[in-house]
């Protein structure tokens, strides 16, 4: 958690070493913004959403870590999504403990087999 002045060098270099972590991580995304919620964080780091951007931007990544298609990621992502509170305040949403235990099989997810989605340990 971070309640550090984004005026400071010292926030700056913390800025640039989380950028490059993320970049050593996603190599696939090379010359692509970083989405802002990955590089920053809250002031309480208790946060369980981030954009869906910042979402789309793992993907890859994820579909690696789980041995999940990249569409199967993108459709539990989707599944998890949740839009502006009363269809106007806020932005779209990622709850992300939900979407990581919908990927180890603890919540529906987007994997198809046999045409259908399961929520079946892999």
């Amino acid at each position: 958690p971070s309640n550090k002045s984004p005026a400071t060098a010292a926030y700056a270099t913390t800025l640039q070493e989380r950028a490059a972590r993320i970049r050593l991580a996603h190599p696939e995304k090379s010359g692509q913004p970083i989405p802002v919620d990955l590089l920053t964080e809250s002031g309480s780091g208790l946060d369980p959403h981030i954009s869906p951007a910042a979402a789309e931007f793992q993907v890859e990544r994820l579909a690696r870590a789980t041995g999940f298609t990249a569409a199967e990621v993108r459709r539990t992502i989707a599944m998890y999504t949740q839009g502006r509170t009363l269809g106007l305040l806020g932005e779209a949403r990622v709850n992300v403990l939900e979407v990581n235990l919908a990927l180890e099989g603890l919540l529906p997810n987007g994997r198809v087999v046999s045409g259908a989605s399961t929520a079946a340990p892999r």
